[in-house]
């Protein structure tokens, strides 16, 4: 039998449903404080660029096992998938550079900088 060299990546989809939807389950559906819905509120976030990065910062994202490109197209998909009728206007898909910038600087207090910038569970 002959080795294959060729890799299969998965999709944005199936990247998010092997990372991610242990927690946040198959419809982004989360428990807060701990496990933040990913439906809805994460278009409403875009609007401030610090929490563009956040998303990409926050430890379960930063340290998934998958490459910065495929990271990006799993936030981009979650944020279309999830948020599309959140989202601002004029809103740009995140970038490879840009995710791979955010993911060198993991936030150790994730909540503390989502109040800072955003809003706390409490608003």
């Amino acid at each position: 039998m002959l080795a294959s060299s060729q890799v299969f990546a998965a999709s944005p989809r199936t990247n998010y449903l092997l990372f991610c939807s242990g927690c946040h389950r198959p419809s982004g559906e989360g428990k807060h404080p701990n496990v933040p819905t990913l439906v809805a509120e994460l278009g409403r976030m875009m609007s401030v660029p610090e929490m563009r990065q956040y998303l990409v910062r926050v430890p379960g994202a930063s340290s998934v096992p998958i490459s910065d490109a495929e990271l990006t197209e799993v936030i981009n998909w979650l944020l279309t998938e999830f948020n599309s009728n959140t989202l601002p206007r004029n809103f740009e898909k995140l970038s490879v550079d840009e995710v791979s910038e955010a993911r060198k600087k993991i936030l150790a207090d994730p909540l503390k900088y989502r109040e800072l910038h955003w809003k706390s569970y409490d608003d």
